[in-house]
């Protein structure tokens, strides 16, 4: 509704922080790897929603019974992309808790290397515990486990940050075996806690910006229902999306991923901004 006009597969209400990247680039908006009757020759986008860096296997041999909509990891998008490459002119494996997930992510982004990759843009985790949808799935009733700053999820938010700690330590390693390379750390955190802490600095709306989602059905605070969810019956979208972080809950608006986008490419959420490599 802010950009195209119509449903595109973005899980916002226009352009993603990729879009906003490609533009600054001079490149066309990336085609979905899966979409028929594309050229991919000057990229492809291979992200699936809530598509997981760990097999699915995984979480059911580990007990976990909230699984991801889409049986898609990390390996699976990797995978398309390795399919892909004859076509053009490149995919890893997958374990365990946060230095598997990191290690995966390192060892996907030293393949693109190998294959040719000459600058590579690896974003960590966003602030989790700041997610719409997660503050009423895992709302507490107990103060403690709240941000006292935030007033996001202080669990899901610490395990955020220590993967992206994690994560960059590993790229830092990497890139000193790759000195030719541009190894990019995009940091999607600090962003997000900046949208809750100083909402009216960014143009959202200070009582209910930072928070509640634009788009879903649960009314309330938040305006998040699992059952309820942006696309669905009885969900509707706020009037300006502009002055919202959160879109449906889980994804960032389209002004929120200006945002974000900007402060990849010119700083200061990027390490190095994405510009300065060009």
């Amino acid at each position: 509704m802010t950009f195209f006009g119509h449903p595109t597969g973005r899980i916002s209400d226009g352009r993603l922080a990729i879009d906003f990247i490609a533009e600054a680039l001079g490149l066309p908006f990336l085609p979905p790897s899966h979409a028929a009757n594309e050229s991919f020759l000057q990229g492809a986008n291979f992200a699936v929603a809530g598509g997981t860096a760990l097999y699915q296997t995984f979480f059911v041999e580990n007990g976990d019974h909230i699984s991801a909509p889409d049986n898609v990891s990390l390996s699976d998008q990797l995978g398309w992309f390795d399919a892909m490459k004859p076509s053009l002119c490149n995919s890893t494996q997958v374990r365990s808790h946060t230095p598997q997930v990191v290690g995966m992510i390192s060892a996907a982004t030293e393949k693109l290397i190998k294959e040719g990759g000459k600058m590579v843009v690896v974003s960590g985790l966003t602030a989790m515990g700041c997610a719409t949808g997660n503050l009423v799935l895992f709302g507490s009733q107990n103060e403690v486990d709240y941000e006292p700053d935030t007033g996001c999820l202080k669990d899901l938010n610490s395990l955020c940050r220590d993967h992206n700690r994690q994560l960059r330590r590993a790229l830092t390693q990497l890139n000193g075996r790759y000195p030719g390379v541009r190894i990019i750390y995009a940091d999607l955190y600090t962003p997000i806690v900046n949208f809750v802490l100083t909402p009216e600095r960014y143009g959202f709306n200070g009582t209910d910006g930072a928070m509640r989602c634009c788009c879903g059905g649960g009314g309330g605070r938040f305006n998040f229902n699992a059952i309820m969810t942006c696309g669905m019956p009885g969900a509707n979208a706020c009037a300006d999306p502009s002055a919202y972080v959160n879109w449906d809950g889980v994804h960032l608006t389209e002004a929120a991923n200006h945002y974000v986008a900007d402060g990849w490419l010119k700083g200061p959420y990027a390490h190095p901004p994405i510009l300065s490599t060009v």
